[in-house]
C-alpha cells in the first residue's frame, strides 16, 4: 500500500513493498518483476517514481536487470557470521538451507613446501586432495579443494564422508574434537574451472577463503580452500570498540 500523504517518499514505499513480496515468496528468485507501467498504473504514480525504487532495489542486491527482457528477482546472498568454527553443512542447516554436495575427486597426493607447513607434515607426506562443489537448496554456493593429513589415518576418508560435514563424521563416528581454525579472505575473479563448477561466467567475482582446522591438541588436520559465489554468500561480523 502507498500512502502519498506519508513523510515517507513514495520510491521507498514501493521498494518496501516490493522487497515485502520478495521477503514472504509473493515475488521467487528468478520471477520478473511487474513492468514499470504496471506499478505506475497500480499506484497511480510516475514512471520516474517507479524506476527509483527498482534501481534502489537493483543496488541492494533484491533485483536483478535483464536487458530488453526485464527485472527479475534476485537469488538472497546466504549470510555467514565469521565468529565461531563451522562447516559448510551445519551453517547452512542453522540457516534453514538444505546442504548438497557433488564430489569432483577424491585422491592421494604428495604434501608440496606449502601445505607441508600449514598441516606441519614433512614434504612429500602422503595426503589426501579432495574437490568438490558445496549447495545450498541444491544451487552450487562454493567450490572447494580441501587437503586433510595423515593424523586422520588411512582409511577413514571415503567418499560416503566427503559427501556430507567432514567435521560431523569425524567428531561423531571417530570421537575427534576439533578445537579450533584460522581463515583468511579475500575478493577475487572466478577462473575458468572455477566458473565451470560454479556455474558463472569467467571473470565474475568471487570470495576466495583459506582456512586451517586444527584437532584439541592444537595439531592442524586440514586446509581447505574454498571459492564462493559473491552473489550468492556473503560474511558478516560483529564488532565492539575497543577502549
Amino acid at each position: 500500500m502507498i500512502h502519498k500523504n506519508s513523510p515517507l517518499p513514495i520510491y521507498h514505499q514501493l521498494a518496501e513493498a516490493i522487497k515485502k513480496e520478495i521477503q514472504t515468496r509473493q515475488l521467487l528468485p528468478g520471477e520478473m518483476i511487474p513492468s514499470e507501467r504496471e506499478y505506475t498504473e497500480k499506484y497511480e504514480i510516475s514512471r520516474m517514481t517507479v524506476r527509483q525504487a527498482v534501481t534502489n532495489l537493483v543496488n541492494e542486491g533484491y533485483l536483478y536487470r535483464q536487458r530488453g527482457i526485464g527485472t527479475f528477482v534476485a537469488h538472497q546472498k546466504i549470510e555467514h557470521p565469521l565468529q565461531g568454527l563451522t562447516g559448510f553443512s551445519e551453517d547452512m542447516q542453522s540457516r534453514g538451507h538444505e546442504p548438497g554436495t557433488r564430489v569432483v575427486s577424491l585422491a592421494k597426493v604428495e604434501a608440496d613446501l606449502e601445505l607441508s607447513a600449514k598441516l606441519e607434515v614433512k614434504a612429500g607426506t602422503p595426503i589426501l586432495e579432495l574437490k568438490r562443489i558445496r549447495l545450498a537448496d541444491a544451487l552450487p554456493m562454493a567450490y572447494e579443494t580441501v587437503y586433510l593429513s595423515k593424523v586422520l589415518s588411512p582409511g577413514r576418508v571415503t567418499e560416503e564422508m566427503a559427501l556430507t560435514s567432514i567435521y560431523g563424521f569425524l567428531e561423531k563416528t571417530f570421537g575427534l574434537k576439533i578445537k579450533n581454525g584460522s581463515q583468511s579472505i579475500e575478493a577475487s575473479i572466478a577462473q575458468k574451472l572455477e566458473a565451470d563448477m560454479l556455474g558463472i561466467a569467467e571473470g565474475e567475482p568471487v570470495l576466495r577463503i583459506e582456512r586451517i582446522s586444527r584437532l584439541d591438541n592444537n595439531k592442524p588436520f586440514e586446509v581447505a580452500n574454498s571459492v564462493y559465489r559473491a552473489d550468492r554468500y556473503k560474511l558478516t561480523v560483529d564488532m565492539e570498540r575497543q577502549s
